[in-house]
């Protein structure tokens, strides 16, 4: 090859190397530069909720929790880690909408006790209604507000001749309290203990409709709470979800979801209720109810209306017929039937005999004999 020619590879090579490599520098140096981490707030940690609040929710341990605030952004009605208790918060109930992550002020929450507290802790178009409860039927005290029960009618169906039904039914399912006398929160001793005391009236979350049959149930017969369980919830759910009850659209997102299903779980309910009869506990015991009425008699058939009843005299041939009592008059051979009345009068008025009931013969100038 020759020598210059040679020299020209070389150069050109080298400048493509050099050219090459001044790309790479360039673009490496000219890329996004790296993000560079949020500042961290410096201020205090103030109060924020965890999850979405919804009207009406009571505040539990998981609902809220402390989050680094900017100094700058903090007002006096948020609740500051060190300055306020958070446990003085659990049971009270959320008075308006908070977001997740939104810092909790203190007119937000209602504490027990305080006007408008039930109100707030209603959830929307629902109603509230108090029922008279003993030891007996209050399940001992060991019913606190938050807990969920059934409401169970005991009644007595009275009918004819002394005969009765005893039944007891589950009228209405999955109501919860709202406060058990004028008590809306748990009392606890100093070791954090729960304290079980009598009370004489429940108050129930209802809906409208079910506030009515609370009310006529208290006329009928006797109330009775039937604590539900913690699981019974997530039990109801799937047969709500399995009955079709509860609807979830296919496009839903989470949060539409679990609000959906919480919904669900916290209804109440009058459907798919239950009952028994004293003849499904002792066998001495009707199983139906008893006939409410006697059997009334038949009525008599109405009286026949004949012409002889109604004043007219019976005619046969175009003689009148005798159709009622009559006696029979004998004088020598020739025996006569005569109506008993005026005429009859007047022939013993004449000397025809006496009249006897008793159908005897009188032998004086004739025999008379009644049929």
């Amino acid at each position: 090859m020759d020598r210059k020619k040679l020299v020209l590879l070389l150069g050109a090579l080298i400048i493509a190397i050099g050219t090459a490599f001044a790309a790479r520098t360039m673009f490496a140096g000219g890329g996004a530069p790296e993000a560079e981490a949020a500042p961290v707030p410096t201020g205090p940690k103030v109060l924020v909720a965890n999850r979405a609040l919804a009207a009406g929710t009571i505040i539990t341990a998981d609902a809220m929790g402390y989050q680094q605030w900017p100094e700058e952004l903090v007002q006096d009605a948020y609740f500051i880690d060190g300055e306020s208790d958070m446990s003085k918060l659990l049971g009270t109930v959320v008075r308006h909408p908070i977001t997740a992550g939104e810092p909790v002020t203190q007119g937000s929450l209602v504490s027990p006790g305080d006007r408008g507290f039930l109100a707030a802790a209603l959830g929307p178009g629902m109603r509230a209604v108090t029922v008279p409860v003993s030891a007996k039927t209050g399940v001992a005290g060991f019913v606190f507000p938050g807990d969920r029960v059934d409401i169970v009618l005991t009644q007595t169906v009275k009918g004819a001749e002394g005969q009765s039904l005893k039944a007891a039914e589950t009228v209405l399912r999955n109501l919860r309290v709202l406060a058990t006398d004028q008590r809306t929160e748990q009392t606890t001793t100093d070791e954090g203990k729960t304290v079980v005391r009598a009370f004489r009236t429940v108050t129930l979350e209802v809906t409208p409709k079910l506030a009515e049959k609370v009310a006529v149930a208290q006329t009928i017969g006797t109330l009775s709470l039937a604590l539900r369980s913690i699981a019974d919830n997530q039990a109801e759910l799937e047969r709500a979800i399995a009955s079709g009850d509860v609807d979830i659209p296919e496009n839903a997102t989470k949060e539409q979801e679990e609000k959906l299903l919480a919904a669900a779980m916290s209804r109440p309910a009058d459907k798919g209720t239950t009952f028994s009869t004293g003849g499904d506990v002792s066998r001495f015991q009707r199983t139906t109810v008893p006939n409410q009425t006697k059997s009334k008699p038949a009525k008599a058939p109405p009286p026949v209306r004949t012409p002889v009843a109604m004043g007219v005299p019976a005619k046969v041939n175009g003689a009148p017929v005798s159709t009622g009592p009559a006696v029979r008059v004998t004088r020598g051979k020739n025996t006569t039937e005569v109506p008993v009345g005026s005429a009859a009068h007047s022939m013993l008025q004449q000397g025809a005999g006496n009249v006897s009931k008793a159908g005897q013969t009188v032998p004086a100038a004739g025999a008379m004999l009644v049929r």
